[in-house]
């Protein structure tokens, strides 16, 4: 870590200090303002009377205590982050202040310790607005929060389970909120940043500052998450918090960031269009949310939209909240090791979630750079460059896409770990969807080492007929294969994904064991197949029947019968080893069909037949 020297004042005083120090930070009757660094304190931070510290122009707080927090004192810590200014929308936050008591430790909060900003270090407080008001608005003089939408959600699976905060100063750290943006437009400019300017809310947060070790519960239930998020005044690597060994027995290495159609000018749940994007701690790997419409109760119903926004994950915001998904019952706790100094933005890996921002991941692949953290590491020693991986795209039935990740890690293992990833909606019974099916459980994201010839399953779900257009979206930092096919088990047909789209139209149902995703085909596999003459197959259109000769004997597994888009029409198992077999064809529409024959040491024959009706 460098020891470059930075500015910063105690009451109108210049000095010139280490960023890294060796003690407390105690101001008292004065001011510590940091613009656009960062301030590093090993012990604790004692804000006396009126003792505050203004980080400002994305500066933040690094405290490298090991324990629980010894900060103290009645003075604040201010520090801006802008949501969105929809007051329609929800923004999941995480806040980085409690409130200034003179105890020591860390401190609940709530949003009355919400200002706005009207000068480098002056804000004025929020107006809360009472439960019965809706919209929450901004204006050159006031701001307005609407308490209202103010919800908790504690190690839960239902909708029913949002606790309703309000104003209250009930929200430990740790602990995520909702909060819906505000409407309007606040020209005040504050280091040449408006505080809306009609896109982005920003909110002064004033509080103790967070520190140390600050646990949160979880609990295995099947589908429960927990709304936590990054509880400090700075960055942390969100990564370090999803995989470190003394979390991991507790939640399954993902985090789930909420996205929230801008376009439903509605605060009834039945008209909300939103769902929960994929990051992936092991891999890096972010995957955009799929869009779904809900009932008035909350539960999830048909899929809407995906807009494919893509959003840099790795460096964790202040005040950027998101659920977590509990494995067993337990406390996973952030801790102060996790904690760096990293301006937002695409380019630096770190983006807080509003409307304004839509990130697109960056094409550097250099070495992350020097980067001050508490851990000590030495990110110049660690490539930017993404996960090598293969996002795969799924139309589903022509009202929204789901995407699905394929991730390459040298020591990844072929079984289920941090690397995978359960989809956001893996134990709701979605009306359509396309998954990896792993460890007979729905994933996102499949991580492995690199093998041309390993195979992906993947499951097709539909409550009623859908058609399922699939193709490869992109290859992510990956060279390893040139192709990407769609295997159709049954009816051993591939479908190159990678250079065309593939449609798919299935009847409803559940399909876990028959598709999987391979990077060669039939012939790049070399798979003998039976000889021409091993089987004659007929179709008699007079007769309306198929007629298959079985002229060597073979004992015959199955015989299936397949349309063109791989739909099964019929399969009939355990056949023997008859002379011949006759399957009526009566009622089947006029089309070319696939017959398919698999004999009993699991080799296989096909034949396309002709199906019309004779009048």
């Amino acid at each position: 870590m460098s020891m470059r020297k930075f500015s910063f004042c105690i009451g109108m005083l210049l000095l010139l200090v280490f960023e890294q120090g060796n003690a407390q930070l105690y101001v008292s009757n004065s001011y510590v303002y940091v613009a656009d660094k960062y301030l590093f304190v090993t012990q604790d931070v004692n804000l006396q009377s009126s003792g505050n510290i203004y980080l400002r122009n994305e500066s933040q707080l690094l405290q490298a205590t090991t324990g629980s927090s010894a900060n103290q004192g009645v003075g604040e810590l201010s520090v801006f982050q802008e949501g969105t200014s929809n007051n329609y929308t929800y923004n999941y936050w995480c806040s980085p202040v409690g409130a200034s008591l003179a105890a020591v430790g860390n401190s609940s909060f709530g949003i009355s310790q919400l200002s706005r900003p009207t000068g480098l270090d002056t804000s004025v407080p929020a107006t809360i607005l009472a439960s019965s008001i809706l919209d929450g608005t901004t204006s050159a003089g006031n701001l307005s929060i609407a308490e209202r939408w103010i919800f908790k959600f504690l190690s839960s699976t239902t909708y029913s389970q949002w606790f309703y905060t309000g104003s209250a100063a009930t929200i430990a750290p740790g602990q995520g909120f909702t909060m819906k943006g505000t409407s309007g437009t606040d020209a005040t400019t504050v280091l040449g940043v408006q505080n809306n300017p009609g896109s982005q809310q920003r909110y002064d947060f004033r509080g103790k500052p967070n520190d140390g070790n600050i646990d949160i519960s979880v609990i295995a239930t099947p589908g429960n998450m927990t709304l936590t998020g990054n509880p400090y005044p700075s960055a942390i690597d969100l990564n370090m918090f999803l995989t470190d060994p003394t979390n991991t027995p507790f939640i399954d290495g993902t985090a789930l960031f909420w996205e929230h159609d801008p376009t439903v000018a509605s605060h009834f749940i039945a008209s909300y269009r939103g769902g929960y994007g994929v990051y992936n701690g092991a891999t890096s790997v972010y995957t955009p949310a799929t869009f779904y419409n809900y009932d008035a109760a909350g539960n999830q119903g048909t899929v809407a939209s995906t807009p494919l926004n893509h959003y840099e994950r790795r460096f964790c915001p202040v005040g950027q909240g998101f659920m977590v998904r509990g494995t067993a019952a337990g406390s996973p706790r952030f801790k102060n090791l996790y904690r760096v100094f990293k301006n937002e933005g695409v380019v630096n890996n770190s983006e807080f979630h509003r409307l304004a921002s839509n990130g697109n991941a960056t094409a550097d692949y250099g070495n992350y750079g020097e980067i001050p953290n508490v851990a000590g590491t030495d990110y110049t020693q660690i490539s930017k460059a993404p996960t090598p991986h293969i996002n795969i795209n799924a139309s589903l039935n022509g009202q929204a896409v789901r995407q699905i990740a394929i991730c390459f890690l040298p020591n990844a293992v072929d079984g289920v770990d941090l690397a995978d990833s359960k989809s956001a909606d893996t134990e709701l019974n979605l009306p359509f969807d396309m998954y990896f099916y792993l460890d007979s459980k729905e994933y996102i994201h499949t991580a492995t080492s690199f093998d041309i010839h390993k195979t992906f399953p993947v499951g097709f779900k539909n409550n009623a007929e859908a058609t399922f257009k699939i193709q490869v979206a992109e290859f992510i930092n990956f060279n390893g294969a040139s192709n990407v096919f769609l295997h159709d088990k049954e009816t051993d047909n591939y479908y190159d994904v990678k250079n065309e789209e593939y449609q798919l139209t299935l009847p409803a149902g559940v399909y876990n064991d028959r598709f999987e995703f391979t990077f060669l085909n039939r012939e790049m596999l070399n798979i003998p197949g039976l000889s021409a003459d091993s089987f004659d197959v007929v179709q008699n259109n007079t007769a309306q029947e198929l007629v298959i000769g079985n002229p060597k004997g073979m004992t015959i597994q199955s015989v299936g019968l397949f349309d063109i888009n791989g739909k099964q029409i019929f399969n009939k198992q355990q056949l023997g080893n008859k002379a011949s077999y006759q399957f009526s064809t009566a009622g089947i529409a006029d089309a070319v069909y696939v017959v398919k024959i698999v004999t009993e040491n699991q080799q296989d024959y096909a034949k396309k037949i002709t199906v019309y009706n004779r009048k």
